[in-house]
């Protein structure tokens, strides 16, 4: 159990969110620990994806190698409609114009990297599990943390300077700072996950965005490597479904002969989709959700970050690579602020409006307007997306995912590091 006083930062929850932003401070010379509530970190989930923007801060904290060897460098993007017609293709990563390459990688194996480099950075007693957060106070020149450690029931208190609340979309810490918000809203999808071993699709590098959520939408993408002609494919099923909101658990199981109906006939020439959903080991069952957008994430001494903060739907592949630059903006001001309600405040504002936007654009679904007028249009199937869709149809589509994203490529490319420097030993604790 923590107990005492300690100096630097108490970080709650060991996810992606969490982990680096105890990376980021290790970096820049500021203390730091990670509590988190599960007794275990497992290297449980399915597939996500990293746009450039995250890749780029992860590779500033020494992870390029790691993210080329564990996961696949995303050549492109295309949608097509639930025959398996094209609509739409865009370049990713390199090939759209970044210096950074977008990854699709299992997000257990991520968060296993992350953690790794934690202990060898840190220490062993840098992340400290079953450990969870019962409230907290600010005391006017620091914050004190009361902890449970659930293997043995003991209470315990922290007292540092800072309190980041990382703990995902039920964070308590949220719960502590906007009391009686609710549970996370509904958007009437639900969605199923599952990876499954087989021979890549297309060029191997592919992100597939098949049919639209009015009914059904399947989206599948390699997470690693090809060994043996064989990769990793991660599948995302969606179907529209007016019971779809039971609680968001995102461990909890689903169930084949729910989800396997809905794309039964869904056989492409380049995939064959039910034959990937058959070949799930197991299959994940969520409700696509958020929260609304909050007028302030914390006080002088607490914040937010990741889905703590700005829970969004999965539109643009953003929910990990946002959470990992709130990771990064945040170590810096706190690095380089004159003290650390200075610090959480600069951070707020250079993170809240922007993510807050992303959640409200992702409640647009994207572009799913356009596949929807598609689906309407040529319920069929087509042979010419041009006699579905007009040229500037077509570029919405584009412009609906960039209105998700933080940065375009040539913003990104020039931009400054946000690497703070290290603060020397004697001063790496804010006041």
């Amino acid at each position: 159990m923590i107990s005492g006083t300690d100096a630097g930062v108490l970080i709650a929850g060991a996810g992606i969110a969490g982990l680096t932003t105890a990376l980021s401070l290790h970096a820049a010379g500021v203390e730091c620990v990670v509590v988190d509530k599960a007794r275990e970190l497992t290297t449980a989930g399915v597939g996500i994806n990293l746009l450039p923007h995250a890749v780029r801060e992860l590779t500033e904290l020494g992870f390029g190698d790691e993210l080329a060897a564990l996961g696949v460098p995303t050549a492109e993007m295309i949608h097509y409609d639930r025959f398996g017609n094209q609509i739409w293709c865009e370049p990713r990563g390199i090939a759209a114009g970044y210096r950074w390459p977008q990854y699709s990688i299992h997000r257990g194996e991520l968060q296993l990297m992350l953690l790794r480099a934690v202990t060898e950075r840190l220490g062993v007693d840098a992340v400290r599990t079953g450990v969870a957060l019962s409230r907290f106070a600010d005391t006017g020149d620091g914050v004190r943390v009361h902890l449970l450690d659930r293997r043995t029931g003991e209470l315990g208190s922290w007292d540092g300077d800072a309190l980041i609340g990382a703990d995902g979309l039920h964070s308590a810490v949220r719960a502590h700072l906007h009391p009686g918000e609710g549970p996370p809203i509904g958007s009437g999808i639900r969605m199923w996950r599952g990876t499954a071993i087989r021979q890549p699709f297309l060029n191997g590098r592919t992100m597939i965005m098949a049919g639209c959520n009015t009914a059904a939408k399947f989206v599948a993408y390699p997470i690693s490597p090809t060994v043996d002609g064989l990769a990793t494919i991660n599948w995302v099923a969606e179907v529209r479904r007016p019971d779809a909101g039971f609680a968001a658990d995102w461990t909890a199981r689903g169930r084949l002969d729910d989800v396997l109906p809905h794309f039964a006939d869904w056989q492409f020439d380049w995939l064959d989709v039910p034959e990937l959903i058959r070949g799930a080991d197991s299959i994940l069952e969520y409700p696509m959700v958020d929260r609304d957008p909050l007028a302030y994430w914390g006080t002088d001494r607490v914040t937010l970050a990741g889905d703590a903060a700005h829970p969004m739907y999965p539109i643009g592949s953003n929910g990990g690579s946002q959470a990992i630059l709130d990771a990064r903006e945040l170590a810096y001001h706190l690095a380089t602020a004159l003290d650390t309600p200075a610090a959480l405040a600069g951070y707020e504002r250079a993170r809240r409006e922007t993510v807050n936007a992303i959640v409200l654009a992702n409640r647009e679904l994207g572009p799913e307007r356009i596949l929807r007028m598609v689906a309407r249009r040529a319920p069929h199937g087509f042979a010419r997306i041009e006699d579905v869709l007009s040229e500037q149809e077509l570029a919405a589509i584009g412009d609906a995912y960039r209105s998700t994203s933080s940065s375009d490529a040539s913003t990104l490319n020039t931009r400054a590091s946000w690497t703070a420097p290290a603060r020397a030993a004697d001063t790496a604790a804010l006041t």
